[in-house]
């Protein structure tokens, strides 16, 4: 499966998570990685760390740093610190990223899924600048929104929603021939305590994704894996359960500012993530290490 992958990288421990899973996973083709928010050329060291750890040369490119029209809320990289215990990159092509995503794609037509786990403010500007580019994709697969709030505790924002909440709208505008969201609501549902991370993550690829995540320790003592568990749902279909429908983003109450309105339909043009196998997941994450 040839997938992009749109990242942010160094704030949450789960993208490095995720990455690691990309790039173990032998029927993935990862055409390239964008990083996206504050300092996306630090993010994307990180990402060079992992591929070198991955021994692995997948192309680079710092994306945007500033939401579209909100104030930035991750403006730094904690998990940079981390950085000299590794050998990366340290020189990236600037300004390039949205052209290396549209250019990547229409090299595929058809076959490239496009996985976004971050703020989504390089996806809406590539659909904003070639409109052409979303029907020229298999499938685009988000970690975005909140839409059943089944699961106790879950509010109505999501992380990525409300860092740049009209690039999200932009995209949940424009036709795709599957669009697949898998929101907070689901992914809460896999977690991992410190001390089974520890355990877990001592050896391969997985090495250097424990150092990020002794940052991450620093101040909460569970993982959640938002994100691998997108990644994962683009080679099992059976992990989690999806629903088709209508899905709106509210722009309108400065309150509830990307907030992600779902609507059931069988004739929908969104899928979002109803439940998750979470023994199924873990199972198969860990699996390709």
């Amino acid at each position: 499966m040839k997938v992009l992958l749109d990242t942010d990288i160094g704030s949450d421990i789960d993208d490095a998570i995720c990455l690691a899973y990309l790039l173990a996973q032998p029927r993935c083709e990862l055409l390239g990685v964008t990083t996206v928010s504050g300092e996306p050329n630090k993010r994307a060291k990180l990402v060079s760390a992992l591929c070198q750890a991955a021994g692995k040369d997948v192309p680079i490119y710092p994306g945007v740093e500033h939401p579209l029209l909100v104030p930035q809320k991750q403006p730094r990289v904690p998990q940079a610190a981390m950085l000299d215990r590794w050998p990366h990159a340290s020189q990236f092509p600037q300004g390039e990223a949205i052209d290396f995503l549209r250019h990547t794609i229409r090299a595929h037509p058809g076959e490239v899924t496009l996985l976004a786990i971050g703020p989504m403010t390089n996806v809406g500007l590539l659909f904003a600048l070639d409109p052409d580019i979303p029907a020229l994709l298999k499938e685009l697969v988000m970690m975005v929104g909140v839409f059943t709030n089944r699961l106790a505790g879950v509010g109505p924002l999501e992380w990525n929603a409300i860092c740049d909440p009209h690039a999200i709208a932009k995209i949940y505008q424009t036709p795709v021939a599957v669009h697949r969201s898998i929101g907070l609501d689901v992914t809460c549902q896999v977690e991992m305590n410190s001390q089974e991370v520890r355990r877990r993550f001592q050896t391969g690829l997985l090495r250097p994704v424990l150092d990020f995540a002794e940052v991450w320790f620093e101040e909460r003592p569970v993982i959640t894996f938002h994100d691998p568990l997108a990644a994962l749902t683009l080679f099992d279909d059976q992990v989690c359960s999806f629903s088709r429908g209508q899905v709106e983003v509210e722009l309108s109450s400065p309150r509830l500012l990307g907030m992600t309105h779902w609507q059931p339909s069988a004739s929908g043009p969104h899928e979002i993530a109803l439940a998750v196998d979470a023994p199924r997941f873990f199972e198969q994450y860990f699996s390709v290490f």
